[in-house]
């Protein structure tokens, strides 16, 4: 198993980190524009095998696409991060050109592959990987719902006062501050509903506070997150690795699921050797479906701006 991470920056390094540490992939090919910022990153990874026991080789390169050819899975992750004070949609100037791009040189050497979109916006770069190649639906994915999910566990967790592992949750829509659909209404602890815990006020704080949990970070940080995200599309890397038919929220090309047509946006999906392998259908509260089409409404928005600048 071959898998290539576009981006050696933060997010794509720890990509790349937790893909090797959980041990499934034979390489994990780390690639830049940065001349020797990849192989760099590589080598202090590839010192960490013996500590953290795994034998995944790590290769960096300078944008030589060829060292990434037969690649089963590739991550694209680079792009501008974003900055305090600026969205997700200001970002679809520059990265635009640069997911192109990305996309088309890594089909040249592996055009079996299937594509995880990092980048942001990130549901209008998954669409754009759709409009720009001929890879079918179920290979190219975005990554946004299974983030937006573990930060909405988080908040759960939180709020309940619970450890993490007893608390299951989703968030749909569009990967945005406002776009954010996190489905309370499904939420558990241990199959038990959280709204037999929570008030329905404290519910609505914890949607509220999931929602900008990326923009939380970016201003105590000064830029994006990258251990979560990271995490993030490892999990989805090793589900798909692995044919482990785990349902994750994932921005897909919707062709009538969720009353929705021609826009890329996160549904819960099954992951397996495949790619996506079945979009799931859940039933929505009257609430969330409307907060599901006002999401798919700023989505095309956003969309719009990609026809413009890409």
């Amino acid at each position: 198993m071959k898998v290539t991470v576009v981006g050696a920056g933060a997010v794509g390094a720890s990509c790349a980190e937790y893909i090797a540490i959980k041990d499934f992939a034979s390489e994990v090919v780390l690639l830049d524009i940065k001349e020797g910022y990849a192989e760099g990153k590589a080598m202090d990874l590839m010192q960490t095998a013996s500590l953290n026991g795994f034998d995944t080789k790590i290769t960096g390169v300078t944008n030589d696409y060829s060292k990434t050819a037969g690649s089963n899975i590739c991550v694209i992750t680079s792009g501008i991060p974003r900055k305090p004070g600026m969205t997700r949609e200001e970002l679809i100037g520059i990265n635009a050109g640069i997911v192109k791009t990305v996309s088309s040189n890594l089909i040249a050497y592996s055009p079996d592959t299937i594509i995880i979109v990092v980048s942001n916006p990130m549901d209008t770069m998954t669409y754009l990987v759709h409009q720009s190649t001929d890879l079918p639906k179920n290979k190219i994915i975005g990554m946004g719902g299974a983030l937006d999910s573990a930060r909405f566990k988080y908040r759960l967790a939180e709020a309940l006062g619970a450890p993490i592992s007893d608390v299951d949750g989703m968030v749909i829509g569009g990967h945005s501050d406002t776009g954010m659909v996190p489905l309370t209404s499904h939420a558990t602890r241990n199959s038990v509903k959280v709204s037999e815990f929570l008030s329905t006020e404290r519910l609505e704080q914890v949607a509220a506070d999931t929602k900008v949990g990326g923009a939380t970070l970016t201003k105590l940080l000064g830029t994006s997150a990258w251990y979560a995200p990271g995490a993030a599309v490892s999990a989805l890397v090793q589900a798909i690795a692995c044919d482990q038919k785990k349902i994750f929220p994932c921005s897909t090309l919707l062709e009538g699921e969720y009353g929705l047509n021609d826009i890329c946006i996160g549904v819960p999906v099954v992951l397996g050797k495949d790619g996506i392998e079945k979009i799931v259908d859940i039933p929505l509260s009257d609430a969330e479906k409307a907060h599901m089409q006002s999401s798919a409404e700023g989505v095309r928005k956003t969309n719009g701006l990609l026809n413009v600048e890409a």
